[in-house]
């Protein structure tokens, strides 16, 4: 349990993190290789996580949810991070949710979130663009009003559940001149759209189970109530305002990912020898280990307190900023030396250690870079 000592814990969020725990062991670790080879988890997955409640923890109970808050969330994610895999989309379909909840119209909240809630729908969320990353005010992807529908043309990359999603918040501009006072931000539906094209599969480095696609919209006629909130102008405020909670999710799976390199590699070297004893007699191994585990019980430390600030909204984007950067470069940094310690066979891709070095790579540039995160922190000390 990744979160068991921290203050807000309670029965309740114990059972929950138990109950996530076994989810993924059953239902997500035994098919890895398969989703590995092609590059995509089974739609399938995402109907058992909704069945589950695992989708739904913070999606008020008149939209389909479990009614509960941050804290749910938390524990299902840290559990996701202990399973050992980050090919799984979850974050990025929660993200979405999070949207909805905190700016779509009521109308919108009764036609998404209860079919985001059981996985009908799965969600992933436009905002990268071949030629624009970090600077959202950049994007060159358009909306343009057309009687009682918008007109969506351009491009995106680098989209998690671009492959399987069916539903994407979907960032444009819709008044070239405003700068970031003409972002928009869309609920777009996908199945059956005319003028939607998924591009390729991409090959990554490592989360080899995430399917993270080019999308193409192409006189994509949306209906004008697809529009979050029902208000042009709005998109860049929205899209600064939740992703705090972004960051800090991708904080607390840095945490879960740790304890799992942790968990993994001290079973390793009180199995494996050197010289005919453990390699855990040796006091390297025992140095470097001791290092890491102090590494992730700071960070686990802040991040609790930023989960606690988070549920009395007095979480600041600098805070989630240091939590990101600081969890992510932990994260790195514990899987290396745990891929070190196992030697020759930390390198081969049979042993999760080496997955999840290839995967954690990627942790230090979504939601923003960690240059990123330096540079809102770094803005924070002069206020």
């Amino acid at each position: 349990m990744v979160f068991k000592d921290a203050v807000w814990m309670n029965e309740e969020l114990d059972m929950l993190s138990d109950a996530a725990d076994k989810f993924f062991a059953a239902e997500l670790v035994p098919n890895l290789e398969k989703y590995i080879q092609q590059k995509h988890v089974d739609p399938g997955l995402w109907l058992k996580a909704g069945e589950f409640g695992l989708l739904a923890a913070s999606i008020p109970e008149e939209y389909g949810g479990m009614g509960g808050d941050f804290r749910h969330e938390a524990v299902i994610f840290g559990a996701l991070g202990r399973s050992g895999d980050l090919g799984f989309g979850l974050y990025v379909h929660n993200i979405a949710i999070h949207y909805i909840l905190a700016f779509a119209t009521r109308e919108q909240k009764q036609l998404w979130l209860p079919r985001l809630a059981t996985g009908e729908l799965i969600a992933g969320i436009c905002m990268t663009e071949p030629g624009t990353g970090s600077d959202l005010q950049a994007v060159r992807t358009s909306a343009i009003r057309d009687g009682d529908e918008y007109v969506i043309n351009g491009s995106k990359t680098f989209i998690s559940n671009g492959q399987i999603g069916n539903f994407f918040v979907v960032v444009t501009k819709t008044d070239v001149a405003q700068g970031s006072r003409g972002i928009s931000l869309f609920g777009v539906e996908t199945d059956g759209l005319e003028g939607f094209q998924r591009g390729n599969n991409l090959d990554k480095l490592g989360m080899k189970a995430q399917d993270t696609s080019e999308l193409f919209f192409e006189d994509v006629r949306a209906p004008a109530a697809s529009l979050m909130g029902d208000v042009e102008g709005k998109g860049f405020g929205q899209l600064m305002n939740e992703l705090p909670w972004e960051r800090l999710i991708v904080a607390i799976l840095s945490v879960g990912v740790s304890d799992f390199a942790m968990q993994e590699t001290i079973r390793y070297v009180n199995e494996r020898k050197a010289f005919g004893q453990p390699l855990m007699h040796f006091q390297n191994t025992r140095f470097k280990l001791a290092e890491a585990k102090t590494k992730l019980e700071i960070n686990r430390a802040f991040i609790e307190k930023c989960i606690g600030k988070k549920l009395q909204n007095t979480l600041t984007a600098a805070e989630a900023s240091m939590a990101k950067f600081s969890a992510t470069e932990m994260q790195n940094e514990i899987t290396d030396e745990c891929l070190q310690l196992h030697g020759g066979y930390g390198y081969m891709m049979e042993y999760p250690i080496a997955k999840l070095f290839a995967d954690g790579r990627a942790q230090k540039i979504y939601a923003g870079t960690n240059e990123i995160m330096k540079e809102l922190i770094s803005r924070s000390l002069s206020e």
